[in-house]
């Protein structure tokens, strides 16, 4: 309460026997504390008259609500666990993009194929059309340059 070392004492001790002298110091350590104790039931009395531990009593009981009431009113738990459920929500939409892009990419790879292997089939039928119609272009040439041949030696 006053904060007082061992040191201090000591040296309050000393001057009070320098002061008081030996053979009253007893007596005067006696009528400090009978002071000392009346002075304690003094305050007690007049806290009780003025009603003062019943104050305290309620201040203390206001501190206990202030403190219960804070500790209702701490949304950081509810704010935590609200960011956990959109933390897993937004992990799951993730996972499921993921997933459907995954089966997109796949089917777009097999569509490719698809078309690539169309692509080539329809190359292959150009080409032999081609090499058919090559057959006949020579094939009427050779008749135009018999027919001409044969209209010359006429």
């Amino acid at each position: 309460m006053f904060n007082i070392g061992v040191g201090e004492i000591m040296l309050v001790l000393v001057v009070a026997f320098v002061i008081v002298g030996p053979d009253d110091l007893p007596k005067v350590a006696r009528w400090l504390g009978r002071q000392v104790r009346r002075l304690r039931t003094l305050i007690r009395d007049i806290k009780a008259e003025t009603g003062w531990n019943e104050l305290e009593k309620e201040v203390k009981d206001v501190q206990r609500d202030v403190k219960t009431t804070v500790r209702e009113l701490d949304i950081t738990s509810d704010i935590k666990d609200a960011a956990k459920d959109v933390k897993g929500e937004i992990e799951g939409i993730s996972k499921g993009v993921e997933r459907d892009i995954k089966q997109i990419d796949r089917e777009v790879k097999r569509d490719l194929k698809d078309v690539e292997s169309e692509i080539r089939s329809a190359a292959d039928e150009a080409g032999k059309a081609v090499e058919k119609a090559d057959r006949t272009v020579v094939e009427a040439v050779g008749e135009v340059r018999e027919a001409k041949c044969a209209a010359e030696e006429q």
